[in-house]
Formats: C-alpha cells, sequence, structure tokens
C-alpha cells in the first residue's frame, strides 16, 4: 500500500541499537519529496530469531523543534 500510494516514499535508518533480545531502531521517512517527513522509533523483542513484540511511535518532524537538539 505504502508503495503504491507513495511511489517516491524513502526511509533512512538514522540508529540502531541491539541488546540482548531487543532491537530498537530510530528512522526519518520520507513520503513525499520536499518534506520534513517523520521520526520513527521502533522497538522489538526477539525469541529464537522471531519478532514476538514490537513498538512503535511515529511523530511529524515539527518546522521548529522544541530545543537546539532537533529530531535527529
Amino acid at each position: 500500500m505504502l508503495k503504491r500510494d507513495f511511489p517516491q516514499a524513502h526511509s533512512e535508518v538514522k540508529r540502531v541499537f541491539a541488546d540482548g533480545e531487543y532491537v530498537i531502531i530510530h528512522v526519518h521517512s520520507l513520503r513525499l519529496p520536499n518534506t520534513r517527513g517523520r521520526a520513527i522509533f521502533d522497538c522489538f523483542r526477539f525469541e529464537n530469531g522471531k519478532i514476538v513484540e514490537h513498538w512503535d511511535t511515529i511523530q511529524d518532524v515539527p518546522e521548529k523543534s522544541a530545543n537546539p537538539n532537533g529530531m535527529f
């Protein structure tokens, strides 16, 4: 569905952290060119090489950050 509706969409993985059975991914996702996109945080828990839990949060990248750190 995403590729059909947004053929120019792409994501840039900014950070990946792994600790034991957990993997965390921080992503900058762009559905349309020349937009700020979205910041995505995914957290996966694995058992026996399979994903058994997944949590995420998605936030539009604001025009102006509330602090000087930015989203990425």
